[in-house]
């Protein structure tokens, strides 16, 4: 499969770009033409931030299964299109063709409808890094249900929460899963969820763990019960269900800066075509290349960089069911080698946690076949990209550092593998389509480069969020109603001398120190760089002087040496000498860890709590990867 929109020179860069800016509707539609629509669209954009409206290819019919499967058939169907490694390296692998796909999702859709599942309908998917859950969300699109996934590490609550916001009369889940050492108990998770919601018609369990659970006559099923039945009604074809370019495909809910979490709704066309084009792109893939995106499909980073962006692009996508640090910290570099990865999109979180392992774990692998590398979640900080640079692509990789949010689909902002420049800490620039723009905080253009201001779009891109579900006018005072005309990112953003963006981290991440605006992401990346400290998280707290002061919480490797202050002296220090000695922190507390959610984000709203000295209104921690990291670091407070 050729993509003729795929972009093979800086020159070229620079001339899509231009055109996407100049004439963006010719541009995309020129780019959509390349996929499988059932009908064309009658208008390619409308839109008005000021409502929001955003309607891309509006009229245009299609359905993203078609485009993800059916049109690779001919060609590709003997094809690899997911391979998936267990938790466990002992059990045996998985590989499914585009073929084997085919037939597991037309059979789990038809599966879907057996069991009342109908166009519109939502199903929440809860469960672990399985093959299936690919399926259950292709064979939710195939028949135009509306699929909810849920990371398979939330808590009952949120999963009850997430259900009533969305009306979700449909849950698919496993009996458990498996991370690492660890066996986690989905089914009966769901059953605690749903305690609180009576309206949820059908439970579909697929066996994992073989954990003993409890089945709730009339409610829940068994996945493999229900495929016999399939089977047994010889039904061997679910036709691709007819949907409009602006009809929902999912809802991802993102936490906001209130407790609700919000929905964020996408819709089929112009979020496939956004997915396949950025994938394309950012990540130079070339056909028969195995691409490995670490995250779980429980994210946005699953959903276009594990199934949508790759399957439509007909590539062979690995899916992990486990954690890169079990049975050791060589298990990515162990499936480098296995399957010859040749793309590798992982967390800096990920890279900062495997550098504290040392270079043993990584030396005993080959990863020759490894040509081009990735970071999302979170900028990456200089010493984790050297280190990732220097010791994982052998200096013979691009770094691809991505940035983009659950809202806008796919990357926004992020150099193209070995196309255009890299420069460590930055996303560089933006893709063809992306109109970046920094404004002060009265929402006045900042203009030229070497500035600084909150990261803003002034022009839809086909991938960027339509409305938070049941409650538009949440998206309109989250993204729209800051400034004026312009999809507010919330994140502050650096343009340096080139026009290269380096995300500087949330606005409410900023601190105000002695009327001085400094981003925790830049204090983190300071004091990162000292030798002994292997992570970090900074936070806010009052000052009698400053206003704000520093507080850092550092994982340090000597932590516990009679010489903890001289430790803490020396990191201050390096912060001095990087930023300069107003960023110094005032408080260094060292612990032995983060409170992160399982994706691996650090939670610092918990942490801000901490040192304001609010630990009673520390909000729902079960979450969390490791909630005893909270009680230790309340203990330990300076």
């Amino acid at each position: 499969m050729s993509y003729p929109y795929q972009i093979r020179s800086a020159e070229q860069y620079q001339a899509a770009y231009k055109k996407s800016v100049d004439h963006p509707e010719e541009f995309w539609s020129d780019i959509a033409s390349n996929f499988q629509w059932r009908k064309p669209w009658d208008k390619v954009l409308e839109w008005d931030f000021k409502k929001p409206t955003i309607k891309w290819f509006n009229g245009g019919k299609l359905n993203i299964t078609e485009n993800c499967i059916d049109r690779h058939l001919e060609k590709l169907g003997n094809k690899p299109a997911i391979i998936w490694e267990p938790n466990d390296p002992e059990e045996y692998h998985r590989v499914l063709t585009y073929r084997e796909l085919y037939n597991k999702v037309v059979q789990f859709g038809n599966v879907l409808k057996n069991n009342g599942i109908k166009k519109g309908d939502r199903v929440c998917i809860y469960m672990g890094m399985v093959p299936e859950l690919a399926i259950a969300v292709l064979a939710c699109a195939r028949i135009g249900a509306i699929h909810s996934v849920v990371f398979g590490g939330f808590s009952a609550q949120s999963i009850a929460d997430r259900l009533q916001d969305a009306k979700a009369e449909f849950v698919i889940t496993c009996d458990g899963a498996y991370r690492g050492n660890k066996e986690i108990p989905l089914k009966s998770v769901i059953d605690d969820a749903l305690v609180q919601c009576p309206f949820v018609k059908r439970v579909v369990v697929l066996t994992r763990t073989r954990t003993a659970v409890s089945m709730l006559k009339g409610r829940d099923v068994w996945w493999e019960d229900e495929v016999k039945k399939v089977e047994t009604q010889g039904n061997h074809d679910c036709p691709a269900e007819e949907m409009d370019a602006e009809d929902m495909l999912f809802i991802l809910y993102t936490s906001g800066s209130t407790g609700k979490p919000k929905g964020v709704v996408h819709t089929c066309g112009g979020y496939m075509v956004y997915a396949n084009y950025s994938f394309v792109n950012v990540f130079q893939y070339q056909p028969g290349d195995v691409f490995f995106c670490t995250a779980d499909i429980g994210w946005i980073t699953g959903h276009s960089y594990i199934v949508y962006g790759p399957l439509s692009a007909g590539a062979t996508t690995l899916l992990f069911e486990g954690v890169p640090t079990w049975p050791d910290a060589g298990r990515f570099w162990d499936i480098v080698d296995k399957y010859k990865v040749n793309t590798l999109y992982t967390a800096p979180t990920a890279i900062r946690s495997l550098m504290g392992f040392g270079l043993e774990p990584v030396q005993k692998h080959d990863l020759g076949s490894l040509k081009v590398l990735g970071t999302v979640g979170e900028p990456i900080n200089e010493e984790a990209w050297h280190w990732y640079d220097e010791n994982i692509g052998k200096k013979k990789c691009p770094i691809v550092d991505t940035w983009w949010q659950t809202e806008t689909g796919g990357v926004l902002i992020s150099n193209m593998a070995g196309i255009t420049p890299a420069k460590p800490s930055f996303a560089t620039l933006p893709l063809p389509g992306v109109q970046p723009i920094l404004v002060d905080e009265n929402g006045k253009e900042v203009v030229g480069n070497g500035v600084s201001g909150n990261l803003c779009i002034k022009f839809p891109w086909p991938g960027m969020l339509r409305t938070t579900y049941g409650d538009h006018e949440r998206c309109r005072t989250n993204y729209f109603a800051t400034y004026d005309n312009l999809y507010f990112t919330g994140d502050g953003c650096l343009r340096d001398e080139e026009g290269n963006y380096r995300i500087t981290g949330r606005v409410d991440d900023v601190l105000n120190v002695s009327g001085h605006r400094i981003g925790t992401a830049e204090v983190e990346n300071a004091i990162n760089m000292h030798t002994g400290v292997v992570e970090s998280a900074v936070v806010g707290y009052p000052h009698d002087i400053k206003g704000q002061g520093i507080y850092a919480f550092v994982i340090y490797q000597g932590h516990g040496d009679s010489d903890d202050k001289m430790a803490r002296q020396d990191i201050a220090q390096t912060v001095s000498r990087i930023i300069g000695p107003i960023a110094k922190p005032d408080k260094i507390q060292f612990v032995s860890g983060l409170p992160k959610t399982r994706s691996g984000k650090i939670m610092r709203r918990i942490l801000r709590k901490i040192a304001e000295g609010e630990t009673d209104k520390l909000g729902d921690i079960s979450t969390l990867l490791d909630p005893a990291v909270v009680e230790e670091i309340k203990n330990g407070k300076l």
